[in-house]
């Protein structure tokens, strides 16, 4: 193979992740994975080697690019089966990875590699939508892979990524020649295929199909009739209560480390929390790891009707964060180990208030906006899987044994260390020139700010199946520093610059992916 095809190969896969990765239909923010297997030049030998192309660790699919690939001879890869040592060390493998790199530079494989060089497929997609995770997620998830798809998609139980799973979804594709593609129980799907164009077309073809069937056959109150009290109130009232709840929320989430939090009150949301089952569903959990590792667990739900004033819920808001703190305490202390990572916070990351809507928490916005997203995912989920079956997520000791996981701890220890203002707000008067500008800029240069917006740049989406309701539409701000002239003395104005500071190196908005992924809010959002 040429230098000109193995390139093809790469911009193939890019344009492919891309395309899949553009639309939250298909994916959430930063999860699921891709890859091609084609031929490449050994360097040192000047011989043709097989090579496998695979999004990286940590990588986004709508924003890949070719650094974002870790490339591996294929031969070494498959060669680990020989020294693979079991399920219970499984996680070895990880760092064996590094052994079958091709070249130098690119990304760290992924805890998926194994899936993708294991099954017998040129091409192989793994991602998480919401409608295969609705399958995922029934009570009878089995069956209904059987139903929905016949023999063309075949259930695998729930097991934590690794070199395991990727061998069992090697085993079915060897057992399965007609099939193109599995569920993966609790998790996500797969697909494959013999060229980019048909595993992309099969992965599409499952996602579709599943939303139909949900479309078609599920119920048309997959969360239990109205909750009487817990309607929606109207925007500025949402939006009142929003602002007066949001100071005192955040302190209270702050209570280990200081967090940013955002607002939302999208449809989804309120929908969601107006029904009679929210409680029950938000109890049970998230399921998906990529929704639950940041999102945590589950959220906190105040357990107050919309009507109840801003007093009597910031009452019970204290109460409840109490109980969620010891609350999440007892599940790490029921399923740690020795060698388990230290509890890393006992706050929720997630705050639902009936009526009004969703916060959510992070270091920085970008982290507090995509924990958002993830439980607006999730909520997809649940209506998805209650409307056809019973929402089942996985087992509570396993979402700890992936929170928690010795591999997540290490990603989370590769992240720069915060910056000495991270997660801290400022309001400076002043700030459009002179001293206040200059105090502002510092401020920034500690954390990172938040200017004012000063052009929207929108991109709309078409509307996703009946079952999944509001339609994705997306805004990104784009934002640069205030360009005013000092108004002269006589005119006694004030201009004011709210600084919200973070860790973050990576800019709020990542045009043009960031755009596609934001919320779409039938309702509003900010950040807190």
């Amino acid at each position: 193979m040429t230098t000109s095809t193995h390139t093809n190969t790469a911009h193939d896969l890019i344009a492919r992740s891309n395309r899949l990765g553009a639309d939250p239909a298909n994916t959430n923010y930063a999860g699921g994975n891709t890859s091609a297997k084609g031929t490449g030049i050994d360097p040192v030998t000047g011989e043709p080697v097989e090579l496998l192309w695979v999004k990286g660790s940590g990588g986004d699919l709508g924003t890949l690019t070719e650094s974002g690939l870790a490339v591996l001879r294929l031969d070494r890869l498959r060669a680990l089966a020989n020294v693979y040592p079991g399920v219970d060390r499984e996680d070895e493998m990880v760092a064996a990875f590094d052994y079958t790199l091709h070249g130098k530079g690119g990304a760290a494989p992924s805890i998926d590699t194994a899936m993708h060089g294991l099954v017998d497929a040129a091409h192989v997609d793994h991602l998480h939508p919401d409608s295969g995770i609705a399958i995922a997620t029934s009570a009878d998830g089995e069956a209904l892979t059987s139903t929905i798809f016949g023999d063309k998609v075949v259930w695998v139980p729930w097991r934590r990524p690794g070199w395991q799973l990727g061998q069992d979804i090697a085993d079915i594709r060897a057992a399965h020649p007609d099939a193109i593609g599995t569920i993966l129980g609790g998790h996500g799907i797969t697909a494959w295929g013999d060229t980019s164009e048909q595993a992309e077309a099969n992965s599409l073809w499952i996602i579709e199909t599943a939303a139909a069937y949900i479309a078609e056959h599920g119920s048309p109150e997959p969360f239990g009739p109205d909750l009487p009290g817990y309607e929606r109130l109207s925007s500025g009232e949402r939006r009142e209560k929003a602002a007066a709840l949001a100071p005192v929320l955040r302190g209270l989430v702050s209570t280990d480390r200081a967090q940013v939090g955002h607002f939302t009150d999208d449809q989804r949301v309120l929908d969601f929390l107006g029904s009679t089952e929210h409680r029950r569903l938000a109890a049970l959990g998230t399921s998906c790891p990529d929704h639950f590792l940041r999102t945590k667990v589950k959220p906190l739900v105040l357990d107050l009707p919309a009507t109840a004033s801003v007093e009597e819920s910031l009452e019970r808001l204290k109460v409840l964060h109490e109980e969620y703190r010891a609350d999440y305490k007892a599940y790490y202390d029921r399923y740690a180990t020795s060698d388990s990572p230290a509890i890393r916070g006992q706050d929720p990351a997630i705050v639902l208030i009936p009526g009004v809507g969703m916060f959510s928490y992070g270091a920085d916005k970008q982290t507090a906006r995509v924990a958002g997203e993830f439980y607006v995912n999730a909520i997809n989920v649940m209506r998805g899987a209650e409307a056809i079956s019973t929402y089942a997520p996985i087992d509570e000791s396993e979402k700890f044994r992936i929170e928690y996981w010795a591999l997540e701890e290490a990603k989370l220890q590769r992240r720069p260390k915060p910056k000495p203002l991270a997660g801290r707000i400022a309001l400076v008067t002043g700030a459009a020139s002179g001293i206040g500008k200059a105090i502002a800029t510092r401020l920034a240069g500690e954390g990172r700010s938040s200017p004012s917006p000063t052009s929207t740049w929108r991109r709309h989406k078409p509307p996703p199946p009946s079952w999944a309701r509001p339609t994705w539409r997306s805004a990104c701000r784009r934002t640069s520093p205030a360009r005013t002239r000092s108004p002269p003395a006589s005119r006694r104005s004030c201009s004011r610059s709210a600084v919200s500071t973070s860790s973050s190196t990576t800019p709020d908005c990542r045009c043009p992916r960031a755009c596609s992924r934001r919320p779409s809010p039938t309702g509003t959002s900010s950040t807190t």
